[in-house]
């Protein structure tokens, strides 16, 4: 599942949580399932920004920092 599919998930369960209407138990169940989509997301949003950051760098004499990194699709 991509980066926008569990972000989009996890509002849904934010939501219907927040409705009040499921038990306690499907409510932990739902708990559960957004605090693992939240911390896969969480590390994606890690990968991205060290990405963001090698792209970025620059060498000592300011020049660009030709370094290759791997896509995970």
């Amino acid at each position: 599942m991509d980066f926008e599919k569990k972000l989009n998930e996890l509002e849904k369960i934010v939501e219907h949580m927040e409705s009040g209407e499921q038990s306690l138990d499907d409510s932990l169940k739902s708990f559960e399932l957004g605090v693992q989509l939240s911390r896969q997301c969480h590390e994606e949003l890690s990968k991205a920004e060290l990405k963001v950051k090698k792209l970025l760098s620059v060498s000592e004499a300011n020049e660009p920092i030709d370094e290759d990194f791997e896509t995970d699709k």
